[in-house]
């Protein structure tokens, strides 16, 4: 990778050019004393940007907001959104803007956006500010992510702003820096639908196709494919998410974005013990996010999306709602291509065979009603392919079950013929030593709100952006959360 070494980003920006209606002006509050806790240095060299130049004091001013650089155009976008079910017409970016459009060095178009920046005219009351931690929580968890191989935006840097942010206590202030392949969401068009109508639609999925399905443009049948492109890579998504125990946490319609990336490491985390009933958001009362729920909920906020699409996907409306319900059933056949294909990977089976759900979800059934962590049991599962299987099983604790279960999954590997060394050293490039355990995290973002301390975040970050190889003195990272860590509940940091 080459790159540019500028000491300030080229903006093209197409949003604010062909959007207007869909944004309102911004401009960021002041931050008296700005302090970078963490620059994103490969990012920064994706981008094409010093970063070293970012971490200057000049740096420092651009990514907390305190200077509008050359060519930018500080926006907040306007968005609806579905929340937790319920229709709000009006969201959009209430403590946030987009600074501006940069081509990358691989030639991407990526957004700048800045997360904490201060109240917009989207704010509905809030103070527009973000707190240390949950800044540093997006950070850790979006370079995790990427580690894992998984589509999200990137945290380019953390600036504390040396602005006091009150919640239910008194926080030290904070402004993330987020690169995305856009900010175009589901509640974008839902947005341009309860406020400007049709015409409006039209434009956003025009810019959507240009921008992340350019190859549609030309296509007589193109915003049905835009609904098709975007069911594939959002089953793709939500599956991933789910081969490594990821919970969104709040997979609200303004939280889904039409790249296919995930975005808004709000209440997010990830399981240890194996249960699809598993929730972490302390505002999730009824479970509609818990992690089960997941691939149900991504179809739901498809079909939100597919409603402003219907007068654009045919002129006749009973024929558009056929082929929008056909695009939509489609997401069950990528979800399990994408989920089974996954398994088996994790598994260590090369090819399909007709009974490799059943050993899945009896797979899955022996961890939860053995309670096991999901994470070490895969990790150890390669062991078992060499003979090894008592690693495994002492993960399990009545193992008879799983006995019975590891007896046809070695059949089936086995059947395969492949070199055990071979599978074994496949299943540990898909399935991770480490991820960022919950009590590690709170542990790392505890040490740097209330003292400063960045040291154990940083040996954090080392742990799960490497996810796959096993470190020397790594062991705590791939432990779960002892009992005394009790329940962990997630808060959103707003």
């Amino acid at each position: 990778m080459e790159a540019r070494c500028a000491t300030e980003f080229a903006f093209d920006n197409s949003f604010a050019r062909d959007l207007v209606g869909m944004y309102e002006p911004a401009v960021a509050a002041t931050a008296p004393t700005p302090n970078a806790l963490l620059i994103n240095e490969s990012l920064a060299l994706e981008l094409g940007i010093d970063a070293s130049w970012l971490a200057s004091p000049e740096g420092v001013d651009v990514l907390v907001g305190n200077v509008a650089p050359a060519g930018a155009e500080p926006l907040a976008q306007a968005y609806s959104g579905h929340q937790f079910g319920g229709f709000s017409p009006r969201l959009g970016d209430g403590r946030a803007l987009l600074v501006g459009e940069v081509i990358d060095v691989f030639g991407r178009r990526r957004d700048l956006h800045l997360k904490g920046s201060g109240r917009t005219s989207f704010a509905r009351g809030g103070d527009g500010k973000a707190a240390v931690g949950p800044m540093l929580r997006e950070y850790v968890m979006g370079e995790a992510m990427h580690a894992l191989g998984i589509p999200t935006t990137r945290a380019l840097a953390v600036v504390a702003t040396g602005d006091p942010v009150r919640r239910e206590t008194v926080l030290p202030g904070a402004v993330l820096a987020r690169v995305a392949a856009s900010h175009l969401r589901v509640g974008t068009f839902q947005f341009a639908a309860a406020h400007h109508g049709t015409g409006m639609v039209q434009r956003v999925a025009d810019h959507a196709i240009a921008r992340h399905f350019p190859y549609l443009a030309e296509q007589p049948d193109r915003y049905l494919g835009l609904l098709q492109e975007v069911v594939r890579v959002q089953a793709e998504l939500v599956a991933s998410w789910m081969l490594v125990g990821f919970v969104h946490g709040v997979m609200n319609t303004d939280n889904m974005t039409l790249s296919g990336e995930t975005i808004d490491y709000g209440p997010c985390a990830f399981m240890d013990q194996f249960d699809p009933a598993t929730v972490f958001s302390s505002i999730d009362h009824g479970g509609r996010y818990a992690y089960g729920n997941q691939p149900s909920i991504v179809q739901w906020n498809l079909a939100r999306l597919a409603e402003p699409l219907l007068p654009l996907i045919h002129d006749d409306s009973e024929r558009s709602i056929e082929l929008a319900t056909t695009a939509m059933r489609g997401f069950a056949d990528r979800f399990d291509a994408r989920w089974l294909g996954g398994m088996r990977s994790k598994l260590g089976v090369a090819g399909a065979d007709s009974g490799d759900p059943a050993l899945v979800n009896d797979l899955l059934a022996v961890l939860h009603d053995q309670r096991v962590d999901h994470t070490r049991f895969f990790r150890r599962l390669s062991s078992a392919v060499a003979g090894d299987l008592a690693a495994v099983a002492a993960l399990v604790p009545e193992p008879t079950s799983f006995h019975a279960w590891a007896k046809r999954w070695m059949g089936r590997v086995h059947g395969e013929g492949r070199d055990p060394a071979t599978v074994a050293a496949a299943m540990d490039a898909v399935n991770p030593v480490y991820i960022p355990r919950n009590h590690l995290v709170e542990e790392a973002l505890a040490a740097a709100s209330t003292a400063g301390d960045l040291t154990p975040l940083r040996q954090l970050l080392d742990a799960v952006t490497q996810p796959f190889h096993e470190r020397r003195g790594g062991e705590r990272y791939a432990e779960p959360a002892p009992a005394s860590f009790g329940r962990f509940q997630t808060y959103c940091g707003t």
